[in-house]
């Protein structure tokens, strides 16, 4: 049996108003940081972190 620990699990993307809420900005913000970082969540939060200051 083959072992299953190194399977990469594909990324998920973030929802635009739980991602707005989270960093406290505008859905219309946040759909636009989601759409230019797709599902690299750690670009997408630092992003989200930049725009809420």
């Amino acid at each position: 049996m083959a072992d299953d620990k190194n399977t990469a699990v594909p990324a998920q993307a973030y929802e635009a108003i739980p991602f707005a809420k989270k960093h406290r900005i505008s859905v219309e913000d946040a759909k636009e940081i989601l759409a230019k970082h797709g599902t690299d969540r750690k670009s997408a939060d630092k992003e989200g972190r930049r725009v809420s200051l």
